[in-house]
């Protein structure tokens, strides 16, 4: 027997039961791949069922946001809050953080790298205010409900510096979704973001499921395992601003903000990092929910239960490494040694 069919003989329990999780790579797996299977609705069934999923989950949920806050969630995507921590209590948590050395990760996209630091119990001791944010009730409140999950997102201090390199543009530039399920992402601004240096950019309204959109992922899924474009062939679909009134949708938003304003969306709206015409860094603390769209509650129990939530990235970047030195694929988050999150260097 071939070894090619040998293989398929092997994964395909595997592809099987990926189809009920959050693996979304039309590329590594040939049912989600398969132009048959999603000609025959598989993609648009996936993206119903968690939409629909997501939505009761949300609504056990809602109890933790205020209804000015469900308000502007349901509307356009998002949440934005202004002067999100008292000012002298914003300023005491941005020294602290903007002045600590930390090890640091970064991945590099482009010409721009992305640097994150974990928010560890060490960044906790340092910053009280920083502490008493992420475990307080506007962050819990709102990163929980736009996940749709009753448990607290991954945190991290989050550089971005543009124009590092020569190279390609940064692909984050690029509208576009982060999967084919609801997700979360969020944005505390420990610096100021112009207009021209790489803001958050969404396109209000994106996050619903219209018919309009179901199509269009209908179509994209079809063809998308040939796609040339390998963030939409790996499960993240791109568009260009030129569709968007085709699917009933405004254009893109970007959010120019001051420091100390908090942004949480769910990235299956579409959504992309604003153009910079010059070098910027930008400084956040940042989180993210991504979980496995068809459980009902959170697997993190385990953790919980260990003490070991706050450990998440850090176990997790040496998962990468330790896979890495096994040969199975390259871990793109690299060692940045330690460095104060804003060092440009």
């Amino acid at each position: 027997m071939a070894p090619s069919l040998w293989r398929t003989l092997a994964l395909a329990p595997w592809w099987q039961a990926s189809v009920l999780t959050s693996a979304k790579s039309f590329v590594d797996n040939p049912l989600l791949g398969s132009a048959w299977l999603n000609e025959r609705g598989l993609h648009a069934w996936r993206v119903r069922a968690t939409q629909a999923l997501a939505a009761r989950r949300r609504a056990r949920l809602a109890a933790l946001v205020s209804p000015q806050d469900r308000a502007d969630f349901e509307r356009d995507g998002f949440v934005v809050r202004h002067e999100a921590l008292p000012r002298e209590v914003f300023a005491r948590l941005r020294e602290a953080v903007l002045n600590r050395p930390m090890p640091a990760r970064e991945m590099v996209q482009g010409d721009t790298i992305t640097r994150r630091m974990a928010v560890d119990a060490g960044l906790r001791a340092a910053s009280p205010e920083l502490a008493q944010f992420v475990d307080g009730p506007l962050w819990q409140g709102l990163t929980r409900y736009v996940a749709g999950y009753d448990a607290p997102p991954w945190a991290y201090i989050q550089t971005i510096l543009s124009h590092t390199r020569p190279g390609e543009p940064d692909p984050q530039t690029n509208l576009h979704a982060d999967t084919f399920h609801p997700s979360m992402k969020a944005w505390l601004f420990l610096t100021d973001v112009a207009v021209d240096e790489g803001p958050f950019c969404y396109v209000p309204g994106s996050h619903r499921l219209t018919p309009e959109r179901l199509a269009w992922e209908q179509r994209k899924s079809v063809a998308a395992a040939r796609l040339q474009d390998r963030y939409s062939a790996r499960g993240s679909f791109r568009i260009d601003a030129a569709e968007l009134p085709a699917l009933n949708l405004p254009a893109p938003r970007l959010l120019a903000v001051p420091a100390n304003t908090l942004v949480v969306a769910d990235t299956y709206g579409f959504h992309a990092r604003g153009p910079s015409v010059r070098p910027s860094t930008r400084v956040e603390l940042w989180g993210y929910d991504r979980r496995n769209p068809f459980l009902p509650g959170s697997t993190d129990l385990p953790l919980q239960w260990l003490g070991l939530m706050d450990e998440r990235p850090r176990l997790y970047w040496e998962q990468l490494d330790r896979l890495e030195r096994l040969g199975w694929g390259r871990n793109p988050w690299r060692s940045a040694g330690t460095c104060r999150p804003a060092d440009r260097r």
